[in-house]
C-alpha cells in the first residue's frame, strides 16, 4: 500500500496540472481511472505547497467536462443512428427511444447534475445527454457544477488528510455516502416541485 501511495503522489507531482486534467478527462469518459486516486494526491501536494489548490480543482473539473463531452459526442453522432437502426433487435423501439429522449429533454439538467455526483453513473450520464441532444450550455453548466463539487471534495480530503491512504479511502467512501444521501434528497425535492407545478398547470393557475 505504501508503494502505491508513493507512486500516486510521484505521478501526480511529475505530470502536474496537465496530468490532473488528462486523468480526470479519462475518468469522465469510458476509461476506468478512479477520481479517488487522482484528486486526493493533488490536494496533498497543494497542502505541501507544491501545487495550487484552486488550480488543481479547476484542472480536475475542466478535465471532467472534456471527458464528459467525449461521451456526449460519441452518443450524439454514433450512438443515436445505431440505436435507431438496430435498437429493435434488443427491444429498443423508436417509440421507446422517443419517450426516453423526451424525458431527458425535460429533466436533463437535474439528471446531469446529480449523475455527476454518483459513482458509475457519472461515467454514463453524458450518453443520454448526447442521445437527446441536450443544449450545450446547460450540459456544460450542470456538468461543471456536479463535477466541481465532487472534485473539490476529493481534493480537500487529500489536502487535510495528507498521504494516509487508508484515511483517504475511508473519508472518500463517507463522502460518497453523504453525496448519495444529498442526491436522493434533491431528487425528492425536484419530484415534489414538478408534481406541484403539474398540479397547478392542470388547475389552470
Amino acid at each position: 500500500m505504501q508503494e502505491l501511495i508513493a507512486w500516486l503522489l510521484a505521478t501526480i507531482l511529475k505530470f502536474g496540472y496537465p496530468g490532473i486534467f488528462l486523468l480526470m478527462a479519462m475518468e469522465s469518459s469510458v476509461i476506468p481511472v478512479p477520481s479517488e486516486l487522482v484528486m486526493p494526491p493533488a490536494g496533498y501536494w497543494a497542502a505541501a505547497g507544491k501545487m495550487n489548490l484552486v488550480t488543481a480543482i479547476l484542472c480536475g473539473t475542466l478535465g471532467s467536462l472534456v471527458g464528459a463531452y467525449a461521451n456526449y459526442f460519441a452518443a450524439r453522432h454514433l450512438g443515436r443512428p445505431l440505436l435507431l437502426k438496430y435498437g429493435r433487435y434488443v427491444w429498443i423501439t423508436e417509440e421507446k427511444f422517443t419517450r426516453v429522449e423526451a424525458f431527458f429533454l425535460r429533466h436533463g439538467e437535474i439528471s446531469t447534475f446529480i449523475g455527476r455526483l454518483i459513482p458509475v453513473v457519472r461515467h454514463l450520464i453524458s450518453l443520454p445527454a448526447g442521445l437527446s441532444g441536450m443544449n450545450h450550455l446547460r450540459f456544460s453548466l450542470y456538468t461543471l457544477l456536479g463535477a466541481g463539487i465532487w472534485v473539490t471534495v476529493l481534493t480537500l480530503i487529500g489536502y487535510f488528510i495528507g498521504e494516509n491512504q487508508q484515511l483517504i479511502m475511508q473519508y472518500s467512501h463517507q463522502a460518497v455516502l453523504i453525496v448519495l444521501i444529498c442526491s436522493f434528497i434533491l431528487i425528492a425535492v425536484y419530484v415534489r416541485l414538478q408534481r406541484r407545478k403539474k398540479g397547478r398547470a392542470n388547475r389552470g393557475e
